[in-house]
């Protein structure tokens, strides 16, 4: 997406004399404007934000609230596209992005620890429902003994497929699993085989069935018609804005929070992804 350019044009060139005339007859006014904040229908101009997203749902959502929300509000939403969960950190804490959108508080944390990091959330903003697709049946019930299972190799939704299949009583795990030594019972000795997120969706004709996030089912074309058993609205897996502890108060980032989770942003959700991307209430 391009950012919207503001700038003014300059007017034909003014004599001195007109110039002096025209700034004294309306210097009264521009003072009160001045001392009041703003003037009527007039907007803060809070500047550019950077925000670092995949293109679905983040992006689009991002672009959406920049096309209809954010001029009125002062706000420049600039949206710069990754393709991986990798890399949006990184670019945050390096200052190339000064906020990202695209990962829930878990994955955040953990991120943090590894790298050393001390990004911080400012607020939880939809759920991109995850759960298992599949080919070859309709019900995760139908998973035969020795099925095979695709989920994440990253420990944050690595963790989140497991804990899933666990609430069906198909495994069951320790609370904080995160791979697969967390596994305290596979009663169906089921095959698991662990891939990068991205690369999920990809693999659903291969194995009886795989876990896919919202962000890589979306684009993949995958419906919730598809899944055999999705995540529930008390998801502890919200996708929240990021940013660094510098920025946290940062005007920018409070209206960004704002217009987010708005009730028409709400509502654009909802009517957009039918109930694959889920608002926070």
């Amino acid at each position: 997406m391009t950012a919207r350019n503001r700038f003014v044009r300059p007017a034909a060139l003014l004599g001195a004399a007109a110039l002096t005339i025209s700034l004294a007859a309306c210097s009264s006014s521009s003072d009160a404007t001045s001392e009041s904040g703003s003037g009527a229908g007039s907007t803060e101009d809070l500047g550019t934000i950077k925000v670092g997203a995949l293109a679905v749902p983040a992006g689009d959502l991002l672009e959406w609230v920049d096309e209809n929300l954010a001029e009125e509000a002062g706000l420049d939403i600039e949206w710069v596209e990754f393709t991986d969960y990798n890399t949006p950190n990184p670019a945050l804490t390096d200052g190339s992005t000064d906020a990202n959108l695209f990962q829930n508080s878990t994955f955040m944390e953990t991120y943090n620890t590894q790298s050393g990091g001390d990004l911080v959330s400012v607020g939880e903003i939809y759920l991109p429902a995850a759960g298992f697709y599949s080919d070859t049946i309709d019900s995760i019930d139908e998973l035969k003994d020795g099925a095979t299972i695709a989920i994440p190799n990253d420990p944050t939704n690595e963790g989140r497929a497991l804990k899933l299949l666990a609430s069906e009583g198909l495994i069951e795990v320790e609370d904080d699993v995160t791979n697969l030594d967390g596994i305290t019972a596979n009663p169906k000795d089921f095959e698991f085989s662990e891939i990068e997120n991205a690369s999920l969706a990809l693999a659903v004709p291969d194995v009886d069935a795989a876990f896919v996030t919202a962000s890589f089912a979306l684009p993949a074309g995958l419906t919730t018609d598809q899944a055999v058993i999705i995540e529930s609205t008390d998801s502890t897996y919200y996708n929240i804005l990021a940013t660094t502890p510098e920025l946290e108060s940062d005007p920018r980032i409070e209206k960004l929070v704002e217009l987010l989770t708005d009730q028409r942003t709400k509502d654009f959700i909802d009517e957009t992804w039918k109930g694959l991307i889920v608002p926070v209430a």
